[in-house]
């Protein structure tokens, strides 16, 4: 069993950089066998987490992805409807009994196996990575905990299926609407907040080898800011990777505010938050490069085309 650090390294190694409380409750989940609830913004690695955990175990990653009207059959299991027709038709001239051929057509050649059931099914301890359980009804989720308690289901047609090997579980929520306080009991929690500056300057050096120091500390000392706006969707650690690798397309090393307008699209996604951004430029341009972008071949300043100056004299 690994301690907390060989889980830290163990997550740096892939470039996923955490902190000890985080690989403390990775640790209590594999040694309790109990679910990881782990909530906070979109976009700081709740996803990401279940499958660096299933690349470092060597173990198979199956995602349940919920979603509004999800339920237990889609989770579970369903029939193979067309091959099932096919097959009846195929075996009409059999002289096998009809009791013989229902068997054979809900027999597991014609299961089709969900998300939940090949966990429970598969050779050896999968992680089973439940995401965004808070975008499912309340009536999914307590069925989610009859499973997550017994780690069996029934099928009407072949009876009641046990786990093999209990499942490693990791459960996120965004928190668009709280959870029972059933199945907060059932598992351990992390919450997964922003990352710090020194945090996000290490994500942005271990996922970005190529990124260039000063640009890595002028993306992490902006991206606090979009997330103090009021936006509609505020940039998680997904978005500065982005632009990080966007930057390095572009070949830049430093963000001025030429390249901050036409990168912006990578962490800014709501045309109206485009409007905030503009509205906050000030608090924005002392974290800008501008001496190397103030002027154009021709002599006019970019700062003008995008609102964070006056048009400088032409040269003579």
């Amino acid at each position: 069993m690994m301690d907390a650090a060989a889980i830290r390294a163990q997550f740096r190694e892939r470039g996923f950089v955490v902190d000890e409380a985080f690989a403390t409750a990775i640790q209590l989940m594999l040694a309790l066998e109990k679910p990881l609830l782990i909530e906070g913004p979109a976009g700081v690695g709740k996803t990401e987490s279940a499958k660096t955990l299933a690349d470092i175990l060597a173990t198979r990653l199956i995602r349940l992805q919920c979603y509004e009207g999800l339920d237990a059959m889609a989770a579970l299991y369903e029939w193979n409807y067309p091959r099932q027709m096919l097959h009846a038709r195929l075996s009409e001239t059999d002289r096998s009994s009809l009791a013989d051929r229902e068997a054979e057509i809900f027999s597991e050649r014609f299961l089709l196996r969900r998300p939940l059931l090949e966990a429970i099914t598969d050779d050896r301890s999968p992680v089973l990575l439940i995401d965004e359980v808070d975008r499912a009804d309340e009536a999914f989720e307590a069925f989610l905990l009859e499973v997550l308690a017994e780690w069996q289901v029934t099928i009407p047609e072949l009876g009641t299926i046990r786990a093999r090997h209990k499942p490693r579980v990791i459960i996120t929520s965004n928190r668009t609407r709280d959870l029972s306080d059933a199945l907060r009991r059932r598992a351990l929690f992390l919450w997964i907040p922003y990352p710090s500056l020194e945090q996000e300057i290490e994500i942005l050096r271990a996922r970005t080898p190529g990124l260039d120091a000063r640009l890595a500390e002028q993306i992490a000392r902006v991206m606090p800011i979009l997330r103090g706006l009021p936006l509609h969707k505020k940039p998680g650690v997904a978005e500065s990777l982005d632009w990080a690798h966007a930057l390095i397309a572009l070949h830049r090393d430093h963000l001025d505010t030429r390249v901050l307008e036409q990168t912006l699209g990578c962490v800014v996604k709501v045309h109206e938050d485009r409007a905030v951004v503009d509205a906050h430029r000030a608090t924005l341009a002392p974290l800008l490069d501008e001496a190397s972008s103030s002027l154009e071949p021709g002599g006019y300043s970019l700062k003008n085309d995008f609102g964070f100056g006056s048009v400088s004299t032409p040269r003579r």
